[in-house]
């Protein structure tokens, strides 16, 4: 079988390595995936020779789109895939026009929640859609018009480093470095994360607190870390091609965010023994059972957020079996063999003609 990964812009960010990973793994099950993308600029130069990714510059530019699309169509219409999986909803509308042209159906993943206004046009060519949580599935289906059994609810999966490889949590005689990662952007709920460093801070000045991503509000982040007298206590690591050396420089993975379809970077820090506090929003609970696998707090609460740190770095052995607990659910559950392969069974049930229910519920 062989299966498009219709990418957009690769960022530093959950989604992207998502299509990186089945794009490295697919194959393991018997299917041979071509990317197609807009931009791999933020893919590692080592990782894109690697793998099977093709650039189209402009590939999402409303006209000369037009033109870079066409170009993809005549490309592929001699040995067209078997499918297209158009990887977030951002470059939907391009790849539903190609599956039409070719003919193929197509299976969407959405990673995260719809905006307030935000309509999903579908046709009939989108056979499935990926929800990355149950969460994401139920707000999918209040707000979309498919059939329940079209929604399959795939969590992703992440690596799971060799614990050898791991550092220890807060170990003695080093700085303790609390820290979060991922696009810095306003629905993340950094600058409640800054105010929760500014209170720690008062009680604890040895503490390090790091930001690792890049976005529209990274300006103003450092401009907020100023203001609250803590920049010399923040570093911010914006260029990145993933948060790999980032997680393993924490003791403590903070997900401050006000909104949060599952959380891959979140899952990332467990499965490398990181102790995580995240708000209580989203796919994060079907993650973290408070006080057994991580910490739960309220969204918008930096006093909440900093008493959580706080409990954290006060008991090290505390810190260290919520870490391993982590760690040990995210092997269980959230590995990438798991996801990958549950991907490769749902393009094998939707390559498989039968009838399916219509797409309008």
């Amino acid at each position: 079988m062989r299966v498009l990964l219709f990418a957009g812009r690769f960022e530093v960010r959950g989604s992207s390595a998502y299509t990186l990973r089945l794009a490295r793994h697919l194959g393991e099950f018997g299917i041979d995936s071509q990317v197609v993308c807009g931009d791999a600029r933020q893919v590692d130069a080592s990782h894109k020779a690697e793998l099977p990714i093709r650039e189209y510059p402009h590939l999402t530019l409303p006209l000369w789109g037009r033109v870079v699309m066409d170009m993809v169509r005549r490309e592929l219409a001699s040995a067209p895939p078997d499918l297209i999986h158009v990887q977030t909803r951002s470059v939907l509308p391009q790849g539903l026009w190609l599956a039409r042209k070719l003919d193929r159906p197509v299976v969407l993943t959405v990673h995260d929640y719809l905006q307030n206004r935000e309509r999903l046009k579908l046709d009939g060519h989108v056979l499935r859609i990926i929800a990355v949580s149950e969460s994401v599935r139920d707000e999918l289906s209040r707000r979309v018009r498919i059939h329940p059994e079209r929604i399959t609810v795939i969590e992703s999966g992440v690596g799971t480093p060799e614990e050898l490889a791991l550092p220890p949590v807060l170990e003695p005689g080093r700085v303790p470095v609390v820290g979060t990662a991922g696009p810095l952007e306003a629905v993340k709920g950094l600058p409640f994360f800054l105010g929760a460093a500014q209170k720690v801070i008062e009680s604890h000045p040895g503490v390090e607190f790091l930001i690792a991503g890049a976005g529209p509000e990274e300006h103003n982040l450092r401009r907020l870390a100023r203001e609250l007298g803590i920049i010399a206590h923040m570093t911010f690591i914006p260029r990145l091609y993933d948060f790999s050396q980032s997680l393993m420089a924490m003791d403590i993975f903070c997900l401050p965010s006000l909104r949060q379809g599952l959380g891959t970077i979140m899952l990332e820090a467990m499965a490398r023994g990181r102790p995580v506090i995240a708000t209580a929003v989203g796919g994060v609970y079907s993650v973290i059972d408070d006080g057994v696998t991580g910490l739960i707090v309220p969204a918008q609460d930096s006093g909440r957020l900093a008493e959580r740190i706080l409990e954290l770095l006060d008991d090290p052995v505390r810190a260290r079996a919520l870490g391993e607990a982590g760690r040990r659910l995210v092997r269980e559950r959230y590995g990438v063999e798991r996801m990958v392969r549950q991907t490769a069974e749902l393009y094998r049930e939707v390559c498989t003609p039968r009838l399916l229910p219509s797409a309008a519920s």
